[in-house]
């Protein structure tokens, strides 16, 4: 059975037998960190994403697209693709500290939550690739109220729920620990999906 947003804010509800209205008010971020802990376990083939762009000669900082949440590979066409080679920031910035210093970049870095560093700063206005791990919309904020995880992961998302809503609710140690078993054999089976 698929969950929609409704459906699965029911299911918990019903399996943990509470609608206190601080438990209510608090199933969507309950929801979310459900979503964020799979995520987080499980890098499956349907969250990858690949989006191209371009750099722009003289700026070492490119934006990151909203939905990033790691990287798997970034590539300039430099007269045919080459890979960029992820390093730290402290590697970029020992290696170019001067910014003004440019050439095809070698190397990118996650510099802040919002934009990758690149060094050397490019000297040209190269096309870019990156190829990442993305965060799907949650089922919270989905417009049509589904998402892949509902779809297609029902039982991994509703034991994550319910160990986010129990620990929410202080639940007893006995079901809290059915549940993370539970939780643990539904990510075991879509881990297999990778």
């Amino acid at each position: 059975m698929a969950f929609t947003f409704t459906t699965l804010k029911q299911a918990i509800q019903d399996y943990c037998e509470s609608d206190e209205t601080t438990f209510v008010n608090n199933l969507s971020l309950i929801i979310q960190q459900a979503e964020d802990r799979i995520l987080k376990r499980c890098q499956l083939p349907d969250f990858r994403k690949n989006v191209t762009g371009s750099l722009t000669a003289g700026n070492q900082y490119l934006t990151m697209p909203t939905d990033f949440l790691t990287p798997y590979s970034m590539a300039i066409d430099n007269s045919g693709y080459e890979y960029l080679i992820f390093k730290d920031v402290n590697f970029i910035r020992q290696g170019y500290p001067d910014d003004a210093v440019q050439g095809a970049p070698k190397y990118y870095g996650i510099f802040t939550d919002t934009s990758f560093i690149l060094g050397p700063t490019p000297n040209s206005s190269y096309a870019v690739e990156l190829h990442y791990f993305h965060k799907p919309e949650s089922i919270t904020t989905a417009s049509s109220g589904t998402s892949w995880l509902g779809t297609n992961a029902e039982s991994t998302l509703l034991y994550g729920c319910l160990l986010e809503a129990y620990t929410f609710l202080k639940g007893d140690p006995d079901l809290m620990q059915l549940y993370a078993q539970r939780y643990e054999e539904a990510v075991s089976r879509l881990e297999e999906l990778r």
